[in-house]
């Protein structure tokens, strides 16, 4: 599949961010062996020095007995933002942030991804959709 550009224009990825809250609770456990973990289960992994991380559904985490502390909600924006996009996350993340919600982003080619805890996630829905509609044209 070929490659599409992304948006790049920082009001109309705010505007158009459309924030989708997805079904279920994840977790982010780090492991030593990814080859223990099945890559179907992964949303996401991210090699560091100290070993690799996996984001996963936290039921999938039980099932393995992976040792996880924080326990997130998820939300993807459905704007196809580019990578070299500059302050979106900025923007979110100030927002989340002025309302004492903690982020942790993911970008993937097409889309960002939040995880927020999971005591938070439709306040931080709510305050998503305040910032989309603060940046819709006049």
């Amino acid at each position: 599949m070929p490659l599409t550009p992304g948006e790049t224009a920082l009001q109309k990825l705010i505007a158009n961010m459309e924030p989708v809250l997805n079904e279920g609770e994840y977790v982010f456990a780090s492991v030593s062996d990814i080859n223990a973990i099945p890559r179907e289960i992964t949303i996401c992994e991210i090699k560091e020095k100290e070993g690799v991380t996996v984001i996963v559904s936290k039921k999938d985490a039980e099932r393995l007995g992976l040792p996880f502390e924080f326990v997130a909600a998820w939300i993807t924006l459905n704007i196809h933002s580019a990578l070299e996009a500059v302050g979106l996350t900025a923007a979110f993340a100030s927002a989340l942030g002025e309302n004492n919600i903690s982020c942790n982003v993911v970008a993937g080619y097409y889309h960002d991804h939040i995880f927020v805890d999971t005591k938070d996630k439709y306040k931080a829905m709510v305050v998503l959709q305040a910032l989309t509609k603060m940046n819709e044209p006049s």
